[in-house]
């Protein structure tokens, strides 16, 4: 266990914004975590208490008075081995994308799209990240965690976790009482390819590769290709990757945009729904590559807003909603953040 006091937290968020933490613990196990809740109940402790991943989802609105937690439970260990499935337990403190090499390496697949995403597993749960057509919870089956009141170890199923687009019950009615401390997966042993998403359908075609063709190799190192491409690397440029999610809506609402905006992309989901992608709203709006003070939309992904230099958290969110606003007065769409801010009023 690592425990600093009055520390920057610069170096524990993409964004870069340059905020310090009362105190700030690094915990390897479930047994320091569970100490270090039962030592605050022993001492009266009711400062705030906050559990961070890689910082690749946050913004950082102020220096955090109370402690901050983040996890270095790392372990991996197979709990079964049943025919074409193998079941995985993860540590919530393995870097995402070391976990899924890892997997490609040991011949587990599944979650070969959802390469080249910043964070952590137990981040991935409470997230339910996703990208080219897979979601964390296509693979996820239990989710291990701590009650950050009483040190309970808890259990979770995934259906108890109401996984959504971009949501789970842990960032929702059970945000900020359970620390994830492992998550359970199932993976396969057969490559089964999900390649029917747009972009990366459209990409297989421009390099003309059959998708009986493709391997898991090659269908990782296409999707870091793409995600280089469209979004900058945080350790030069500050973001949290995509920073808005994708608005789902009534059809009836797609129509009368596409009344004004023939051809206006969409893809059509269940219930007679329309998901419309939030870059090309921000884009018709004039924000793409613009800037308000050292917080910009980013020149070549409308989706990703940038931390130019020395940015606030307060700099981020008055770009924010500069861009929510404006898109809500053209097209009557409001937009919700993937990023979660930490210490708004």
């Amino acid at each position: 266990m690592q425990i600093l006091t009055n520390s920057s937290l610069r170096q524990r968020n993409t964004f870069g914004i340059d905020v310090r933490a009362r105190r700030l613990v690094d915990y390897d196990s479930v047994a320091e975590l569970q100490d270090l809740i039962w030592q605050r109940q022993r001492q009266a402790d009711a400062s705030p208490l906050i559990h961070i991943g890689r910082g690749s989802n946050l913004v950082l609105m102020g220096d955090i008075e109370g402690t901050v937690l983040h996890s270095r439970i790392s372990d991996i260990v197979v709990t079964a081995d049943e025919g074409d499935n193998i079941y995985v337990r993860a540590g919530a403190g393995l870097a995402w994308d070391e976990w899924v090499a890892y997997c490609l390496d040991s011949g587990w697949y599944g979650h070969e799209n959802l390469s080249g995403i910043p964070g952590e597993v137990g981040a991935a749960a409470v997230q339910n990240i996703g990208a080219y057509g897979v979601e964390a919870k296509d693979t996820i089956l239990y989710v291990d965690a701590v009650d950050l009141h009483t040190a309970e170890v808890r259990h979770f199923c995934a259906a108890e976790l109401d996984y959504g687009y971009r949501h789970s019950r842990l960032k929702g009615d059970l945000q900020g009482r359970y620390a994830v401390t492992h998550v359970h997966f199932r993976l396969s042993h057969s490559f089964r390819p999900c390649l029917h998403y747009g972009a990366l359908a459209d990409e297989l075609r421009r390099r003309d590769i059959r998708d009986y063709d493709v391997t898991a190799a090659m269908l990782r190192q296409i999707i870091m290709e793409l995600r280089a491409d469209k979004l900058p690397d945080p350790a030069r440029l500050g973001n949290a990757g995509s920073f808005f999610k994708n608005p789902v809506v009534p059809r009836e609402t797609y129509d009368r945009i596409a009344a004004t905006h023939p051809g206006a992309p969409h893809y059509d989901m269940p219930g007679d729904m329309v998901k419309i992608p939030a870059a090309w709203l921000i884009e018709q709006t004039g924000w793409k590559g613009r800037a308000l003070g050292p917080a910009a939309v980013y020149e070549r992904q409308a989706l990703v807003i940038v931390n130019t230099g020395g940015a606030t958290g307060a700099d981020i969110a008055a770009l924010m909603c500069r861009v929510r606003d404006d898109v809500e007065h053209h097209f009557g769409i409001r937009f919700e953040a993937e990023a979660q801010f930490v210490g708004l009023p």
